[in-house]
Order: C-alpha cells, then structure tokens, then sequence
C-alpha cells in the first residue's frame, strides 16, 4: 500500500466545471502527487469523461450516507447545496485509508504555489483557516465594506480549509459535517450564512487550529486594501514580497470582483492582468458553453422553476417532508407543488398592503375576512406546532368578528 497522502477536493454544481478545472490544473502542476476529486452536486454535462478530466475521482450526493438525498437537495440553494457538502466530503476522505490530510478550496481559486508548505503546517496543527482579513483596514469606506462584511458573513474565508487526519481533525470534520447537514443556510437575520458562521465557533470548539495570517494565502478583493501585489502571472506574482500561494476570484459571476477591484486595485497592473488572465483560463475550459448550464436541481420534474420559498417551506416542515419523499416530483396530483400552489400561492402578500377605513362597517368586515384567511395560509407554513395553532386561533377569531364564521 502506498504511503498516506493529501487529498485535494472541491465542490461545484456542473456550470461551475470550468472554473474547477482551472483550479484542478493549478493543484496538478504544483503538487502533482496530490489526488483531487471533485464534488459534484447535480448530474454532469452528458459528454463528461473522468478519465479526459484533471480530476482523479467524482464524489456525488450518492456517495455522501445521505437518508434521503433528493429531499435534502431540493430544501437547498444551489450556493447553499454545494456548501453543505464539504463536511460530510470532507469525512468521506478522511475516512479512507491512504489520506494523511484533505484540503478543500473554492471552485473560483487558483493556486500559484506553496502547498507543500500548507502540507507542512499540518504537521503541527489539525486544522488550518484563513480569515477574510489579517491587517486591519484603515479608511472608512474600507472598513465598512470588508471588516464589518466579516461581522456579518464569519471571520473566516472556508472558501479554504485544511484538515489532517489526526483524531482532533476527524472530530472537527464530523462537527462540521453536522452542522452542514442540518443548517447550512444563507439566512444572514438568523445568525446563518451557510457554513462561516459557524467556523466563527472553531476557535471555542478546538484547540489543535492555526490562522494563517500571511498576506499570501486566499488573496481576494475583500482584503487587497493591505496586501500589495507585484510581479506577473508568466514570471510570478508576490504579495507583500512574499511568493503568492493561492488567489480567490471570490464574486466573479455576480459582478462583485469587477466591482470591488475597480474600487481597490484600478492602479494596480498585476490585479488586472491576473483578472485578464483567469478569464482566459475559464474560457479555454469551456465558459461560454458550459457557464450557462441549468442547475440540475432547479426545477420541477414538470420544468417548472422552484422558487426559494418553497424550499424554505420544504425544510421547515416534517410533515411535508413525510408526505412529498421526492418533492421534485409531479406525478400524483402535482406532488408537493401542486399542494404548494393549492394552499399556499401568492399568501404573503395578500392585503398587506390594503388601508382599512374604520368607520366603514362594510370594508371593516371584508378586511377582518381577507386577513383571516391570509392567517390561514401562514398557518400552512408551520407543521403542528404552538405557533400553528395560535395563528388558526386568531384566523377563527377573526373571522367571527368578521361575520364570515360558519
């Protein structure tokens, strides 16, 4: 058997397979040694060869000991979904016999170099983390747009993570596993935003982590206010003098790289030109065709679009969950989207907006009655609970006062 090595994974939906790409062959040409499989979150384009890929092995949601991985997918967003993979990925590698340590990196990172030294770092410490900042910002505009960006999104960018497998980093990773399973959710009003916030807790949890706070690891717009970048990308690029390890084109599809580099790198020539060249690197792995693939977990089996609250409604409810076993499907009365459409439609915005005059008996009534049935609707949204019925309580209630009651 060969001796333990260090796996290397990353976790995309398939329009992100350029960009992985670009990142496998980055891994390979500094650490060709390192195994790199790739999480895959939905089904391939239909020409996929893994064997003509920079990728060693596929993982899939199959893979991953999942009750009932259909479900599980549809109660996520596409961001969401490929977030709440990597801890039970993670668990999957380690788990294997021949890994000595598993790195994850984002899908829209390159590595420049360096990794041997992240290996060398998990010689000492079970878990390794950058955070979105090492130095603090200096002007207000800065502060606000990435020191408190931090405070809001977690401390830490888990767009990496290094883990080895000692007995410290296995119970991290089935923590963080956990974790993901049940409460990976862009829900920033509830203290979630997928899996940061909850590495905001590492720090109380474990003692064998280490920040690496060198400028010239996960390099990105939310931290280029303090970090020089010199150099070029054919002869090497340096970050405040140090050699450049890997760079996170964080924002790229949504416009907020361009954005956020036109604002704190417009003077800096390298930044741009490094900008030109992973545009080109993406492109020659296919962007433009396959950029624009569906999200294999978009719609419907009918093709029609899933909408985010009828996959928060999904999640929160177990009796849904119970009913519906595949809430993708259509076949019998419409599945859980004909019950969506059925019972619950447009019910948030019902009269919402409507001015009730008081002294109009007539439209007092009509509005008590349509605000009762609104109450009815929302009372759909929460399985039999305390809050269930209190709003059925105060739906009868009012419509009584409203004289609808039968």
């Amino acid at each position: 058997m060969e001796a333990p090595s260090t796996k290397v994974f990353t976790s995309i939906a398939a329009n992100y397979l350029p960009k992985a790409r670009v990142l496998a062959r980055s891994v390979k040409r500094h650490a060709p040694y390192m195994h790199f499989s790739l999480m895959l979150v939905d089904s391939p384009p239909a020409d996929f060869d893994l064997e003509a890929e920079p990728f060693d092995s596929l993982i899939t949601l199959d893979d991953l000991a999942l009750e009932n991985s259909r479900a599980w997918a549809f109660s996520h967003t596409v961001v969401e979904l490929c977030t709440a993979v990597k801890g039970r990925a993670v668990s999957l590698l380690l788990g294997q016999p021949d890994t000595r340590a598993v790195f994850y990196f984002d899908p829209d990172m390159v590595v420049f170099g360096r990794l041997e030294e992240l290996e060398g770092m998990l010689e000492d410490s079970s878990i390794l983390l950058t955070p979105h900042q090492s130095t603090p910002e200096t002007s207000l505009d800065a502060i606000m747009d990435n020191e408190m960006a931090s405070l809001k999104h977690g401390v830490f960018n888990m767009g990496f993570v290094g883990i080895a497998d000692t007995e410290e980093g296995r119970r991290f990773a089935a923590w963080w596993a956990d974790r993901l399973t049940h409460f990976c959710l862009d829900d920033i009003p509830r203290g979630l935003f997928t899996d940061q916030k909850w590495a905001n807790l590492i720090p109380c949890f474990f003692d064998d982590y280490r920040v690496i706070r060198s400028p010239a690891f996960n390099v990105a717009t939310w931290n280029i206010t303090t970090r020089e970048v010199t150099g070029a990308v054919d002869s090497g690029l340096l970050v405040n003098g140090e050699p450049l390890g890997f760079y996170h084109f964080s924002g790229f599809d949504n416009g907020d790289q361009a954005l956020m580099l036109n604002k704190y790198g417009a003077n800096s020539q390298p930044l741009n030109d490094l900008r030109a060249w992973y545009i080109e690197a993406c492109e020659r792995e296919g962007q433009v065709v396959l950029g624009t693939q569906a999200y294999g977990h978009g719609c419907y089996d009918d093709g029609t679009r899933i909408g985010l609250s009828e996959r928060r409604l999904y999640r929160a409810r177990t009796d849904l969950q119970c009913s519906f076993p595949d809430p993708f499907s259509t076949d019998i009365e419409g599945g859980y989207h004909g019950w969506y459409r059925h019972n619950v439609g447009d019910g948030d915005s019902a009269i919402q907006s409507q001015v009730v005059t008081l002294d109009d008996a007539t439209q007092t009534r009509a509005a008590l009655d349509q605000f009762s049935q609104w109450l009815g609707t929302r009372a759909l949204r929460h399985s039999l609970s305390p809050k269930r019925m209190m709003l059925i309580g105060l739906s009868r209630l009012l419509r009584w006062l409203s004289g609808s009651a039968r």
